[in-house]
């Protein structure tokens, strides 16, 4: 309900509603192209994700490989990858909390990560 008893200008509110359609959709597409890095061990072990998740690089510095104890590079993979891909979530929340907050509040839209 508008103040004053007036009714909402559908027109209006369509046109905002695509706005922010497109605002969420550009800010997808930044995600999509950022990258952002998790490093493990001290930085022997560096993941690269985008944005939006994608795993895209993975670097193993050399003193990191022990043919004995391949236990430990695995454990040093994952928690760079799940590094990279806390910092991906922040960004995430950084880019698109804004505008899910303009559609009213964020819980419960599909297809956002908060």
């Amino acid at each position: 309900m508008i103040p004053g008893g007036g009714q909402p200008n559908m027109q209006q509110l369509l046109q905002q509603a695509q706005k922010m359609q497109q605002d969420l959709a550009a800010a997808q597409e930044e995600l999509a192209r950022t990258e952002v890095e998790g490093q493990a061990g001290g930085g022997l072990v560096k993941a690269t994700v985008t944005g939006s998740g994608e795993l895209r690089a993975l670097v193993i510095d050399p003193k990191a490989v022990d043919p004995q104890d391949t236990e430990t590079l695995a454990d040093l993979v994952v928690a760079a990858v799940q590094a990279a891909g806390e910092n991906a979530q922040a960004l995430q929340q950084q880019k698109l909390g804004p505008l899910a907050q303009g559609l009213g509040g964020g819980s419960g839209i599909p297809g956002l990560p908060f």
